[in-house]
């Protein structure tokens, strides 16, 4: 593929509006190892993305099953419902400031994650990063789409009777199969759609699955007789030694939660009117919709509770424990519309725009998409989500440390090594500034392997909980799992700049 910019003369200046850059005019991008028309930076006339649409993007994402169940999780875990909302609130403030460090390239330069990793990481080292985000959100794009074809089974089950007593295909009933694929092909159809699509389904949705909590949180209320006994559900861990060995790792597992969008928010703050619209587009979106979505889950959890006398800390469990028909319905359509919200969000846009920066030639961005469908569900990674030990400690606290290495490369690279200066045509040509050492940045990889060993290599499971040994993979670094995604951000931080600064760049 040739990608190409009308032509003017070639030695023009970039261009340079109010601190947003597009590549020269007449500038022609041959070599199809490298571009393709969804990895070129995106045209200055089409970076029109507003505050609002920022702010409603992280109001469909933070608003999905699986960011309830890290907070009615750690109620399941023994915490009250003020030391759940603090821990959650406190790893969103934590994250969303990566999360503007990264995204700033995104308005200024109109590049995705993947071309903007090219400057640290090099051509083609860039695809090691781009492959692990993109690993990370095909294993998530499986857990949210058999989240929702499971709610939609659930739902369906209490309105059709026999429903779940159908027979097994696979060891699970055939009717919760359809419910999955169905479920399945509806959310890759809105993604094929495109960017723009995307950008008006969560203008809608953001505030629908809103309103479909509160509908919850008023129902667990009004039978638990009022909000009292809501909030009186006591903390098993108290605030003293019981309670800091879990608050640390969960503090890590809920900064993980978002750690994947910290790596590839610039695939949409590219698409931003400028820096002011993405800044205050996510500080409005991310803290404050995930704080507020936290306090109905575990003011819901702590009802159930309260009326169950065990806590549902699942909202497709607890909703399917009603027989009114609008009920259920309503909550049929507010699971389908929050889960797709955030799967085509944050499990697709990146690693459609990951797996086309390795082969542009073969995979654009329609293309990568559905490979990420298909992968997603071959990998199978529900089972993830079966405890609130594997989901939080294992899950999230693994995923936090690499991508948190990962994080805090591109955080030197862009901001402390070159100021936020990137040479926008070397992003995508052979032989040029970024192409290292045949194409890979040997430093960001030293940096990414040292600091990937420190976050995870003292990965540890509780006996029977999991899948890494009692005392750490590499015990002696076993104090350090539970601050794995700081520990990765911190270390590669670190030893990237050591490693570079004063190095003549090229």
């Amino acid at each position: 593929m040739t990608a190409t910019v009308p032509p003017t003369p070639s030695d023009s200046p970039i261009p340079e509006q109010a601190g947003r850059v597009e590549l020269p005019p007449g500038t022609v991008l041959t070599d199809n190892r490298f571009v393709n028309d969804d990895l070129l930076p995106v045209p200055l006339a089409r970076r029109r993305w507003t505050t609002y649409n920022f702010a409603a993007l992280w109001v469909g994402m933070a608003h999905n099953i699986p960011s309830w169940l890290l907070a009615s999780g750690l109620v399941a875990l023994g915490m009250d419902w003020k030391q759940a909302v603090f821990t959650i609130a406190l790893a969103n403030v934590i994250v969303l400031a990566p999360m503007l460090l990264t995204g700033h390239a995104g308005p200024k330069y109109g590049i995705p994650f993947p071309v903007l990793a090219r400057a640290s990481f090099g051509l083609r080292g860039a695809n090691l990063p781009a492959l692990i985000r993109a690993g990370v959100a095909c294993a998530w794009f499986g857990i949210q789409t058999w989240i929702g074809g499971q709610g939609i089974f659930v739902l369906l089950g209490k309105l059709f009777g026999g429903w779940a007593e159908a027979s097994e295909v696979g060891g699970q009933p055939w009717t919760l199969w359809v419910c999955f694929v169905l479920f399945w092909a509806l959310e890759l159809a809105i993604i094929y759609r495109g960017m723009e699509a995307l950008r008006r389904f969560e203008n809608w949705a953001a505030p629908f699955v809103i309103v479909g909590a509160l509908v919850l949180l008023v129902w667990i209320a009004n039978k638990a007789g009022g909000l009292g006994p809501l909030l009186d559900q006591p903390s098993r861990l108290g605030w003293g030694a019981d309670f800091w060995p879990v608050f640390f790792p969960s503090l890590m597992g809920m900064i993980a939660f978002w750690s994947t969008l910290s790596l590839n928010i610039p695939d949409f703050t590219r698409f931003g009117a400028g820096q002011r619209a993405q800044v205050w587009g996510q500080t409005l979106g991310l803290p404050t919709t995930m704080t507020l979505f936290a306090l109905l889950s575990v003011f819901v959890t702590s009802g159930s509770q309260a009326v169950y006398g065990a806590a549902v800390w699942d909202p497709v469990a607890l909703a399917a424990r009603t027989d009114n028909v609008f009920g259920l319905l309503f909550a049929l359509v507010t699971v389908l519309v929050a889960t797709i919200s955030v799967n085509i969000a944050a499990n697709v846009v990146s690693p459609a725009y990951d797996l086309a920066n390795l082969a542009p030639r073969l995979i654009n961005f329609r293309t990568g998409a559905l490979v990420t469908g298909v992968v997603g569900v071959l990998i199978m990674p529900w089972k993830l989500t079966e405890t609130p030990e594997l989901y939080i400690f294992t899950w999230l606290g693994l995923v936090g440390g690499l991508l948190g290495t990962v994080a805090g490369i591109l955080i030197a690279d862009y901001w402390l090594i070159r100021r936020t200066v990137l040479d926008l045509p070397a992003l995508y040509t052979p032989g040029g500034r970024y192409w290292y050492t045949s194409g890979w940045n040997l430093r960001a990889v030293a940096a990414f392997v040292v600091g990937g060993v420190l976050a995870v290599g003292g990965s540890h499971s509780a006996p029977g909980k999991g899948p890494f040994p009692e005392d750490g993979l590499i015990p002696f670094l076993k104090p350090l799992a539970d601050y794995g995604w700081a520990v990765g951000l911190g270390a590669s931080l670190v030893v990237y700049v050591g490693l570079t600064a004063g190095r003549r760049r090229t």
